[in-house]
C-alpha cells in the first residue's frame, strides 16, 4: 500500500508561482504523476516522472513552465509550476503507478492523493 499526502496549493495571481509536494510513505519505488481536474473538465495529465527522478514527461500545456522532481531520500515528489496562467486553475493530484513504465493516462495510477486547490487569478 501506498497513501500520498499532497501539499503547498493555493491562491497565487497570474505569472506567479507554487511549488506543490507529495509525500509518500509505504513501497515509494514507483512511477509518479501529477493529474489536474479544472473546474467542470475532465481529469488531465500534467506531468510524470520515472522513479529514479531521470526521466520525465510534460503535457504540452505546462511544458517550460512546471518542472516535475523527485527526492527519494525524503519519499517525496514536487511539482514546480512558474508563470502560472488562469487556466492552470484546478485541482491537482499526486499519483504513482506500479507499472514498468510512466503513463500520461490516469487509468494506469494505482494510488492517488487527495488533491489540491490551485487558484490562479487573473
Amino acid at each position: 500500500q501506498v497513501q500520498l499526502v499532497e501539499s503547498g496549493g493555493g491562491l497565487v495571481q497570474a505569472g506567479g508561482s507554487l511549488r506543490l509536494s507529495c509525500a509518500a510513505s509505504g513501497r515509494t519505488r514507483y512511477h509518479m504523476g501529477w493529474f489536474r481536474q479544472p473546474p467542470g473538465k475532465e481529469r488531465e495529465f500534467v506531468a510524470a516522472v520515472s522513479w529514479s527522478g531521470v526521466s520525465t514527461t510534460y503535457a504540452d500545456s505546462v511544458k517550460g513552465r512546471f518542472t516535475f522532481s523527485r527526492d527519494n531520500s525524503k519519499n517525496t515528489v514536487y511539482l514546480q509550476m512558474n508563470s502560472l496562467k488562469p487556466e492552470d486553475t484546478a485541482v491537482y493530484y499526486c499519483a504513482a503507478t506500479t507499472r514498468a513504465t510512466m503513463s500520461q493516462s490516469f487509468g494506469q495510477y494505482d494510488y492517488w492523493g487527495h488533491g489540491l486547490l490551485v487558484t490562479v487569478s487573473s
